[in-house]
């Protein structure tokens, strides 16, 4: 369990990878290396004392928007993309937990034997029992590109910290 130190300037973090950081040289796919050097990184992160929440996006494996520039009706490749994300989640949950790290997949999209479903409350106590918390299928949306989730999110699990709260 990571301990929260006054000292750091940061003490919960949300990461936004893309779904590209992960992809393998041949621009699509998973790059097992990649995700392995990534987890290293955020366990260093993680060891200081921070709490990690991730959004990961899914353009490695699909892009919603170029399969609906070709035809597709856009919210079934956004969904598509979703899914994506999910399994580039996975693939980071995996090479976090062979580190020893504890995580948590939630998705916006519900898959109970895959991950839990995204509950605010809960992803807040995660990160304070010291678990990486992996958020994934976007916002759930389609339509709307995983940065949104991740700025979303961002509000949702870092509004303890900031220094003024909205009214």
């Amino acid at each position: 369990m990571s301990q929260m130190t006054p000292s750091l300037r940061y003490q919960r973090i949300l990461l936004k990878l893309s779904g590209e950081a992960l992809g393998s040289r041949q621009g699509y796919g998973i790059d097992g290396e990649t995700v392995r050097r990534i987890a290293a990184e955020v366990k260093r992160v993680h060891d200081l004392g921070v709490q990690v929440a991730m959004v990961v996006g899914g353009g490695n494996i699909w892009r919603g928007a170029d399969a609906a520039a070709t035809g597709m009706d856009r919210a079934t490749a956004d969904y598509m993309g979703m899914l994506a994300t999910v399994m580039n989640s996975l693939a980071m949950q995996d090479a976090m937990e062979k580190l020893g790290m504890v995580t948590r997949v939630q998705t916006a999209i519900e898959m109970p034997p895959v991950a839990e479903p995204f509950i605010r409350r809960r992803a807040v106590r995660h990160l304070e029992k010291g678990r990486v918390v992996i958020l994934a299928a976007g916002s759930g949306n389609p339509f709307f590109t995983t940065d949104t989730a991740a700025a979303l999110r961002a509000v949702e699990l870092m509004l303890k910290f900031c220094s003024k709260r909205p009214k």
